[in-house]
């Protein structure tokens, strides 16, 4: 009963609850018809009370025929009573189908406003926070939930685009001074004989400045694929994969069949870029990579593969989050932290997901799943 969808239940219990309305019925009328054929029948066979009858004989095959008669009437009523109870029992199994039949119907059309929330809930999920119900009808228990939820989408609206504003604010404002770091850095390391403890100053500064401004770009790619998608183009997921496989020759392994996705292709060259750096960066010497992609079952996959350090199952969830790293959340000079947030965050924008799994042996695999149509 419990593992029923709430239409099956509601509509069993309305035939439950009518066939038991129906049962109570049919057994009310069975015992009034009965009363009443049992009255008539002792009112037509009683003899009045000042009558008095003495025939001998005649008497006696007079009492039997009356008895007879009697016998027959209670077969007549007993009868009478059997087919009120069968013909009663058929018309009850008819209406109750019939009545299961309304009562289906009926169950889908009150939980028809209750599928629209649910619709609007999983496309909220999918990243649009500005879809709304906006359910009419009465002002009943659903109207007033509705609203509430309305009221919730709007509220969570407001503080992420206050969020993605101030994320893309901030990075916009870090990156003009890191620019120009750089350039004060660069030109002072092209001056003529500049000393040596200048030039190694100079080559750590710009180590420093470079790894803030991959953080920047980080934070401005995680901003741009938490919002709505804009861009719907057809990519495949091999040619993006291959691409981003032959900035890196040797030192990767590709087994590329077509994944082809709609999407944003630089969202999605994103996503291969930052799984390949992230398998390379966390290697060990000498280890391996893999990259593959496929499409299988309506769904486009890309998976990577490195042989790093063994990695803990319970530290997977962590990985997914900014600035989370294997033991340890922050001070890495081989990236932001950001790669797999970025990961995630794009294929949740494509309606996809996005999860990791040691690999036996060490190392970590991790596996974008995408829709092939949206």
């Amino acid at each position: 009963m419990k593992h029923l969808r709430i239409r099956a239940r509601l509509t069993l219990l309305y035939g439950l609850l009518f066939l038991a309305g129906g049962a109570l019925l049919l057994g009310v009328t069975y015992f009034l018809v009965k009363q009443n054929i049992h009255q008539r029948n002792t009112a037509a066979t009683a003899l009045p009370a000042d009558v008095k009858l003495d025939l001998g004989e005649q008497q006696i095959r007079l009492l039997e025929f009356v008895q007879q008669l009697q016998d027959r009437q209670e077969r007549i009523e007993q009868d009478t009573l059997n087919a009120l109870i069968t013909q009663g029992s058929i018309a009850l199994g008819l209406v109750t189908v019939i009545g299961v039949g309304l009562g289906w119907l009926m169950a889908e059309r009150a939980l028809r406003p209750v599928g629209q929330i649910t619709e609007t809930a999983r496309r909220v999920a999918g990243g649009n926070l500005h879809e709304r119900i906006a359910l009419a009808g009465p002002q009943d228990e659903i109207k007033e939930l509705a609203d509430t939820f309305d009221s919730m989408l709007e509220r969570l609206d407001q503080a992420f685009d206050g969020q993605r504003r101030f994320a893309a604010n901030a990075s916009h404002e870090l990156r003009t001074p890191l620019t120009i770091n750089r350039t004060l850095i660069e030109v002072t390391l092209r001056r003529p004989n500049p000393p040596p403890e200048v030039v190694q100053l100079g080559e750590t500064l710009l180590a420093v400045n470079a790894r803030h401004e991959r953080l920047i770009d980080g934070l401005l790619t995680l901003v741009a694929s938490d919002q709505a998608l804009t861009v719907h183009d057809r990519v495949d997921l091999a040619e993006v994969a291959r691409h981003v496989v032959g900035d890196e020759p040797g030192t990767v392994e590709a087994d590329l069949r077509a994944a082809p996705v709609v999407g944003d292709p630089v969202l999605l060259e994103r996503v291969v870029q930052n799984l390949v750096d992230n398998a390379l960066a966390y290697n060990v010497p000498g280890g391996h990579v893999w990259v593959s992609t496929e499409s299988t079952d309506g769904a486009a996959r890309v998976v990577v593969e490195n042989t790093g350090p063994v990695v803990p199952g319970y530290e997977i969830p962590g990985l997914f989050e900014p600035f989370r790293r294997l033991r340890s959340r922050t001070g890495s000079a081989r990236g932001t932290g950001l790669g797999l947030s970025i990961v995630r965050s794009v294929a949740v924008a494509h309606g996809g997901t996005a999860e990791a799994e040691p690999r036996d042996g060490g190392g970590l695999r991790v596996t974008v799943t995408l829709p092939t149509q949206n």
